[in-house]
């Protein structure tokens, strides 16, 4: 597949973004379904970080371009639900692992690593049945015990505002996002970063 309209588009993603946003925004590439070819034209397109939604396409992308993963620079998210029986093969190979949503997935996230993992807990603010994620009310109390881990570093939420032309619905689910973030400040403080919003941004005590 081509992708020669790929720096036109980002262009104009960036310059929206620049428009709307009051901070820094960090654009990931997801490249679910495409080959390793579209992972390089992201890459020469100037982007850096690549999502994937599962993770043995993830890693077979990641086999294929071997060390030039590394020559590359390109910086892994997965970005999909992802199962226990697939958390061992996960530290190690991902920037950042944007779907935590239960405190079994994050126990064998931490027997698994040897080293600090970055993740985000994922909050499934629209409360529909067909997304993952744990439930609000459920929210800070898992990020509780994620925190008090020795090799997960929580870094903020993941969430989904409902799929709707209704602005008020959208609006719902970001404040939703936004109290658990408080809340959590309340407790830990919090830092700017670069992966998502200050307000939900989280700083490990």
């Amino acid at each position: 597949m081509a992708f020669e309209a790929l720096p036109e588009r980002l262009a104009q993603v960036r310059a929206e973004i620049a428009r709307l946003a009051p901070q820094p925004v960090t654009i990931v590439a997801v490249t679910k379904g495409f080959g390793t070819d579209a992972v390089r034209a992201a890459r020469d397109a100037g982007l850096a970080d690549i999502g994937e939604n599962r993770v043995q396409e993830a890693v077979q992308k990641q086999e294929e371009l071997g060390d030039g993963s590394r020559e590359l620079g390109i910086r892994w998210h997965l970005i999909g639900h992802l199962q226990r029986n697939k958390a061992k093969v996960v530290p190690g190979r991902f920037e950042l692992v944007h779907s935590v949503d239960s405190i079994e997935l994050a126990t064998e996230l931490e027997r698994r690593a040897q080293a600090p993992l970055r993740v985000l807990l994922q909050v499934n603010v629209a409360r529909e049945s067909q997304k993952s994620g744990c439930t609000v009310e459920a929210a800070l109390g898992l990020a509780r015990q994620v925190a008090a881990f020795e090799h997960l570093r929580l870094e903020g939420l993941m969430t989904m505002a409902p799929f709707t032309d209704d602005v008020d619905v959208q609006r719902s689910g970001g404040c939703a996002s936004c109290a658990i973030g408080s809340r959590r400040r309340k407790e830990y403080g919090c830092r700017p970063s670069r992966w998502g919003c200050p307000a939900t941004t989280l700083q490990r005590p």
